[in-house]
């Protein structure tokens, strides 16, 4: 991971140019939140070559989260290997920060489940496992952590979290009374034969660690706003996979129960968050905190915003999740409340004028409308996503630059 660069000026051509904070989100599958603003950057400037950019890639906890988490916070970052969805292995970061003799780990749902680790023509939300992110915070309780904050979001499963209470030592029995442990690591589709479960092995390990959920969104577990329905087609999931995995996981609740302390973890907030992974975190006692607000606070965005004329923000698709506890809505919500105009650029733009005005959005602009406005296919966009976004930036800050 390269050094932090958060905040960084970038070189002011002339005086008197509007100082611009560019601070979008990861176009997810095609760039990353840095890949992002580096793009915006250059078309902007392309155009009014006067202004000040100030670059803060942002995550809402999803991808992105542990290196601008680094990049607010500094620390060391250790990479381990663990397994990933379908179970070859990859690589994931765990950033450990030392403040006053206590040490904070920083973990990502996505580096060790996320979707892009599952090839296209593999995506099956039934067949992936959590079981990686499970061996992370293993290692991070390893490397003397005793508080750690797990960004979810981005991830390719729905599984509840089952893989991650696996890897932490819980055990599961079906109908019969026989060990069916094997299967928790297996994906959601498995759960179907999960009669009881025992957490009782994965509480104790990670018993004496603050467990921070930084989730991006806050939706419960089950229902119509739940992992599965909100999520699960967006990860490879049909019709029938979708009714198939939401009873799945209305059986894992069932035989996980309720807390000691009388709690059930899946009603909760952002219980939903990561494919159910909320939910296991808060069987382990972990509290939820919004990954958008975690962020900013740690980036200071507020100052940012307070130093700059306008506030440019992005995403991959910018859409109605994106009003629930995504990146641009914490921005937008951000700028408001200092007066600052928020433009978004993205690669879709889903929502309608008087819902992001509402937000705090002053306006907001598609890559995939710019490209065909020019000429050009759909795919354009997506293939050459750098170029197309930064192509976008030049003809947005005609308006909004100097």
């Amino acid at each position: 991971m390269n050094p932090p660069t958060q905040g960084a000026l970038l070189p002011r051509a002339s005086v008197g140019g509007v100082r611009v904070l560019i601070a979008p989100d990861s176009f997810t599958g095609t760039l990353s939140a840095t890949q992002a603003v580096d793009a915006i950057s250059e078309g902007w400037l392309r155009t009014s070559p006067a202004d000040v950019i100030h670059r803060s890639p942002l995550s809402d906890g999803g991808p992105g989260f542990v290196s601008v988490m680094y990049a607010g916070l500094g620390g060391q970052v250790h990479p381990v290997t663990v397994a990933g969805p379908l179970g070859a292995p990859t690589v994931g970061e765990i950033l450990i920060v030392d403040r006053n003799g206590t040490a904070t780990a920083y973990l990502e749902s996505a580096q060790a489940c996320g979707l892009h680790l599952v090839p296209q023509e593999q995506r099956d939300p039934r067949r992936t496992s959590t079981y990686g992110l499970g061996e992370l915070i293993d290692h991070a309780i390893e490397l003397g952590a005793r508080r750690i904050v797990i960004g979810l979001g981005g991830t390719g499963t729905n599984d509840a979290g089952a893989g991650l209470l696996a890897a932490l030592g819980a055990t599961a029995l079906d109908e019969l009374g026989h060990d069916c442990t094997a299967l928790l690591r297996e994906g959601g589709g498995a759960l179907t034969a999960v009669a009881s479960l025992d957490l009782e092995p994965a509480r104790g390990a990670v018993a004496g660690v603050e467990l921070v959920v930084a989730s991006d969104v806050d939706n419960p577990l089950l229902g119509l706003r739940g992992a599965t329905n909100g999520y699960a087609r967006q990860k490879g999931a049909d019709e029938s996979a979708v009714m198939e995995l939401e009873g799945a996981l209305e059986l894992f609740a069932a035989a996980g129960g309720r807390r000691d302390d009388g709690k059930d973890p899946a009603v909760a907030l952002g219980a939903g968050a990561g494919g159910g992974l909320g939910y296991a975190l808060m069987q382990l006692g972990a509290t939820r905190v919004p990954g958008i607000a975690t962020v900013l606070e740690t980036v200071g965005l507020a100052d940012l915003i307070a130093q700059c004329d306008v506030v440019v923000t992005g995403e991959g698709s910018f859409d109605w999740q994106s009003l629930r506890g995504k990146v641009v809505s914490g921005v937008a919500a951000a700028a408001l409340e200092q007066g600052r105009p928020c433009v978004v650029i993205a690669g879709r733009v889903e929502v309608g004028r008087r819902e992001f005005a509402a937000s705090g959005v002053t306006a907001a602009f598609a890559v995939v409308d710019d490209v065909r406005t020019r000429g050009f296919d759909d795919r354009v966009a997506f293939d050459d996503a750098a170029v197309q976004v930064a192509e976008l930036s030049a003809r947005v800050a005609r308006t909004w630059g100097s």
